[in-house]
């Protein structure tokens, strides 16, 4: 924790990280995300940049290629390399209440349904919930 000289303000420093890269072009935005009870979230996908988050409120099941979901809780921060890594899941865990979260990314790059077959194998095992690693028809 750091307290500025100039006033009270507190800065606390949550996530440090250097991006592996940052595309050439890319326009640079924050996002507030906000998930109903249950929901599963976006389909399969990828940033073309990184990407820097924080969960406001709420629990999300959160899974990157390679990588064994995993939940984040309100307060934590998360962040996903971008470029070719596949982002699988960022779903509400709670199915009676809301889960909001707030990212900062580059613009982003679909990615279609044979790419994402294709890949299938480089998908981590099941998580500790012992969900199924597949790819969600959306």
């Amino acid at each position: 924790m750091t307290v500025t000289k100039s006033s009270n303000t507190v800065l606390t420093m949550l996530l440090s990280q250097k991006p592996p890269f940052v595309p050439e072009g890319a326009e640079a935005m924050t996002v507030r995300l906000d998930l109903p009870p249950g929901d599963p979230g976006s389909p399969p996908h990828r940033h073309s940049g990184p990407v820097f988050g924080y969960m406001l409120e709420g629990e999300m099941i959160f899974e990157l290629e390679g990588e064994p979901e995993r939940v984040i809780r309100a307060g934590d921060v998360f962040w996903e390399p971008g470029g070719d890594v596949i982002h699988y899941q960022a779903a509400n865990n709670l199915t009676d209440r809301w889960s909001r979260f707030v990212v900062g990314d580059a613009v982003r790059a679909g990615t279609g349904d044979a790419r994402l077959r294709g890949r299938r194998g480089a998908r981590a095992a099941a998580g500790p919930a012992g969900a199924a690693a597949e790819v969600r028809s959306w």
